[in-house]
């Protein structure tokens, strides 16, 4: 854990500095109660907890002999050899405890290879076809035309699953897992059994101006259901594949099947059924079978899809900061998660009351003493098939801002974490699963976090809206944009729409809101006040063209000109991710802008790739994923 002369042995910081480099001191009445809630560490517990180790280093012991992944042996002195194998060991020294050893490349994988691709907010693209929600044979086709168009990636929102209750979580930033997807993305009549079970049809969901998750989760889920009864135990391939992923996915599967009985917090449920290793437990999967299977079979379904969906190209999956408290994996991991405080962020020069994300956080010393399983699953998960990953505020692996229960985000503090130790982690899941990895280092970013993630081969986030640097000069290993799902589009912030609807939803005075969009609109030079949208879209993504990072990156949402955001953060009462694109997967391929902006692209990463490697492909290591 990195400490500051003002951090104390609970993790904790006495003092934070602001974005204008003002420090403040932290109440002791919040120090006091985070401490409560984090606790006394045992004793023992840098006896006991994982070594993360690369080859070549001196290890915390003299001796010992390791067992490795494949169940053979070595014996170390001292330190590890350099050709020592990577991976997930254990470790056992002459009188001490087992141990977990981490051995890692320390840095990520990254392709050699400049791209460019498309931000797509999968919900919102809908085709002729969907009902009533993006889902994963869009993904499949958004991944087609890319192919076509010369894109090397699509960078997709958090697939990660929310309770299979009825009223759908609709932040893809809060579900209640981060290890399984969420089965409202399913294309129906490609699941395995579908053909010989009449499911209906459910297109007229799209018909509506809002993508109404509930309804849509409400049909799919009968059909679906309809589909596994009649199908599900007679599909060969399904038996083997949930044995394989083990005590996770039957975890998973049984907090499903009980949410559907209780309700989506597992707090509110039974005091018998909070234990998931419990004899109640155990007796409701007996009695409810056929449920828990239905849940993992809707995850086989999910992994089958997503691989077409995915094949020949990377797809970046976005990892969000945190779990909702009352999901899945909150209920498994309890012992390790804090119980009351949630993060967010302090107040700052956009947000005066700071923000409160809702989910909990995992106590440092727990997380160590739980041989990192937590962060290693949800990594590996979000990774697995896709070859990319974007860990959302990636400054959470050195520090997350606690908001104690019952009080305000004014009233929080920082925490520390093992960061490199996770960051570690994240290089080998990199490594092993030939994933680029890119960090969100938006907002705050205190001093060395972004030259800790280029030591490790992490990329930067680099967006046109906040970069005061002309994008020429923006680092290459970064992956950039002109903006986010949280930020204005191009057309919004050019028409004065995205202004109005802050104002209608008081998102600040008239005099912050309007010197923000001054700042941004300074930020598109040459063009007359009077341009057409279109050609704000064109001369934004024609400045990010300039820039010389490893990856290119445009939303969908500015190719169409879209005037909304996805999102507006602080808002409560706005329908916040239930934005549909208003333009048919069918007809993106022959959307005019669409077509400029991505030749815009294209011409830039070409322009910008010359025949000698740079500083980036000559780390990179390993072949390349098609199309990247």
């Amino acid at each position: 854990m990195t400490r500051t002369p003002s951090t104390d042995r609970w993790g904790i910081d006495a003092t934070w500095l602001d974005a204008l480099d003002e420090e403040h001191e932290v109440a002791q009445a919040t120090i006091d109660r985070l401490r409560e809630v984090i606790g006394e560490p045992p004793e023992d517990l840098e006896d006991r907890a994982p070594i993360v180790a690369r080859p070549g280093d001196v290890l915390e012991v003299d001796e010992a002999e390791v067992t490795l992944e494949d169940g053979s042996t070595r014996h170390v002195d001292g330190e590890l050899p350099e050709d020592f194998p990577l991976g997930y060991h254990w470790l056992q020294a002459p009188g001490g405890p087992r141990r977990r050893l981490v051995v890692s490349p320390g840095r990520c994988w990254l392709p050699a290879d400049r791209a460019w691709g498309w931000a797509v907010q999968l919900y919102a693209t809908r085709s002729r076809a969907s009902w009533g929600i993006g889902d994963l044979a869009d993904l499949r086709a958004v991944r087609e035309l890319a192919a076509g168009q010369g894109a090397g990636f699509v960078l997709v929102n958090p697939l990660h699953a929310v309770a299979p209750t009825p009223q759908q979580e609709a932040s893809p930033y809060l579900p209640a897992t981060r290890r399984f997807r969420n089965p409202v993305y399913l294309r129906v009549e490609e699941v395995p059994g579908a053909d010989r079970v009449d499911v209906g049809s459910g297109t007229d969901l799209s018909d509506g101006d809002l993508i109404d998750r509930d309804a849509v989760w409400a049909r799919k889920r009968e059909a679906l259901r309809r589909v596994f009864d009649a199908t599900g135990r007679d599909e060969p391939a399904f038996p083997d594949w949930w044995w394989h992923q083990g005590q996770k996915l039957q975890d998973w599967a049984t907090w499903c099947a009980l949410a559907d009985v209780h309700g989506p917090d597992w707090h509110t449920w039974p005091d018998e059924l909070r234990d998931p290793r419990g004899e109640a437990v155990g007796r409701f999967v007996a009695e409810h079978e056929r449920d828990v299977a239905f849940h993992a079979w809707l995850q086989w379904c999910l992994s089958l899809q997503l691989e077409r969906a995915t094949e020949g190209m990377t797809v970046i999956q976005d990892l969000p900061i945190g779990v909702a408290g009352g999901g899945a994996d909150a209920w498994t991991w309890q012992g390790v998660l804090a119980q009351g405080p949630t993060v967010g962020a302090p107040p700052d020069e956009f947000n005066s009351s700071g923000q409160d994300w809702g989910s909990p956080p995992l106590v440092p010393w727990r997380l160590r003493a739980a041989d990192y399983e937590p962060f290693v699953e949800s990594i590996r998960a979000t990774m697995a098939g896709a070859g990319g990953l974007r860990i959302d505020h990636v400054m959470g692996l050195f520090r997350l801002w606690w908001v104690p229960a019952g009080g305000g985000a004014v009233d929080g503090a920082y925490v520390r974490y093992p960061a490199e130790d996770l960051l570690d982690i994240v290089a080998l899941e990199s490594h092993r699963a030939q994933a680029v990895v890119v960090g969100e280092d938006l907002g705050t970013v205190e001093e060395g976090v972004r030259e800790a993630l280029a030591e490790h081969g992490i990329l930067s986030y680099r967006l046109l809206w906040f970069e005061d640097d002309d994008p020429a000069e923006w680092p290459e290993a970064a992956m950039a944009a002109v903006t986010t799902h949280d930020l204005p589009t191009v057309a919004g912030l050019w028409t004065g729409a995205d202004l109005e609807e802050q104002r209608q939803y008081g998102t600040g005075t008239d005099e912050e809101l309007e010197r923000g969009r001054e700042t941004l609109l300074g930020r598109l030079p040459g063009l007359k006040k009077k341009a057409k949208p279109d050609k704000a879209v064109k001369r934004a993504h024609e400045l990010l063209a300039q820039a010389p990072s490893l990856l290119l990156s445009a939303t969908l949402d500015d190719a169409l000109a879209v005037e909304r955001r996805p999102n507006v953060p602080g808002t409560t009462d706005r329908p916040n991710w239930s934005l549909p694109l208003p333009v048919p997967v069918e007809e993106l391929a022959g959307h005019e802008l669409l077509g400029k902006v991505a030749r815009v692209l294209a011409d830039g990463v070409a322009a910008t790739t010359g025949p000698e490697e740079d500083a980036i492909g000559e780390q990179a290591g390993g072949e390349a994923r098609t199309g990247s």
